[in-house]
């Protein structure tokens, strides 16, 4: 009995293993450890927020549920890619000096305003 060659795969792009330090991805043949440490949105995700990942174009791997995408050139060389963000949303964040100046000023005039 002969065996017949596999056909093609299913999938451009696949979560192969999830560990503890990150998980590997499949890519077209190739696959690329996506570390926590460099890439920490990923760190707190389920595994199927994980395993659904589409590759959107060319270049990039996108993950809907956790509205992250990331281009190949990133996994291969992460330290090109600095983890720089402008957003207010992480927990973590502390706001600057000013911003803490006006929410001073609003909460002492809102209680000027009820007090009359």
């Amino acid at each position: 009995m002969r065996s017949t060659r596999r056909g093609k795969g299913t999938s451009e792009v696949e979560v192969t293993n999830v560990s503890a330090h990150g998980f590997w991805v499949l890519v077209r043949e190739s696959e690329k450890l996506v570390s926590f440490k460099e890439f920490p949105w990923f760190r707190d995700a389920t595994i199927a927020q994980l395993t659904r990942v589409e590759l959107a174009g060319v270049d990039h791997l996108y993950w809907p549920d956790l509205d992250v995408d990331l281009a190949l050139e990133s996994l291969d060389h992460p330290e090109r890619y600095p983890l720089v963000s402008k957003g207010t949303g992480s927990k973590n964040a502390k706001p600057r000096p000013q911003a803490r100046e006006r929410w001073a000023r609003y909460k002492s005039a809102r209680k000027r305003r009820r007090a009359n």
